[in-house]
């Protein structure tokens, strides 16, 4: 199987949303059999940053916020969106201190990855940061904030128990995990 071959084949496309955030696709196609139907593509215009802020003593910090596609409340990494003209970091270094209010002095990105694949080309980036300095938070008017503070343990245990669902948040702790189990976590 040639693995850089598209078995997909596009007849149409047409877009049926574009906002500041997202612009929506709706595709005619003939899939990989050579069949009609269609498929639906979410572009996104950001890419979605995640960092996981480390103290010495193992504990991190969690932003909790209510979630209007899910109309639930999620326990969540700080994360947000980073412009696609500004480098991961810079976007990174930006929510940390947006929504947290922490400033780190290293970062590490851990993870890349794609969010979900089958319906999007969104990209996101996560990271862990270290040596932190604590100041006051500035969120977005969108964004209504509660920030925990708990061990990496705790976190971990909260992903095991369905607390926390967010794909960055997962990857991202369950990669901090490996690591610590590797030796590998320098904080």
């Amino acid at each position: 199987m040639d693995e850089q071959k598209n078995p997909w084949t596009t007849l149409s496309s047409q877009i049926v949303l574009d906002n500041s955030w997202i612009k929506v696709y709706h595709h005619d196609v003939l899939n990989p059999n050579g069949n009609e139907g269609v498929y639906g593509m979410v572009h996104f215009k950001n890419l979605a940053i995640g960092i996981i802020p480390i103290d010495k003593d193992l504990t991190t910090y969690l932003v909790g916020q209510y979630r209007f596609p899910l109309k639930q409340y999620s326990w969540e990494i700080p994360e947000g969106g980073g412009d696609l003209s500004c480098r991961p970091i810079d976007s990174a270094k930006r929510e940390l201190l947006e929504e947290t209010g922490i400033r780190a002095e290293n970062y590490q990105e851990i993870v890349k990855m794609h969010l979900s694949n089958s319906v999007s080309d969104e990209k996101a980036h996560v990271y862990i940061a270290t040596g932190l300095t604590f100041h006051e938070p500035s969120p977005e008017e969108t964004e209504e904030l509660v920030i925990k503070k708990v061990t990496l343990s705790e976190a971990f245990k909260m992903i095991v128990n369905g607390e926390i669902t967010d794909s960055m948040s997962v990857a991202g702790l369950l990669k901090v995990q490996l690591l610590q189990v590797q030796g590998k976590l320098k904080v």
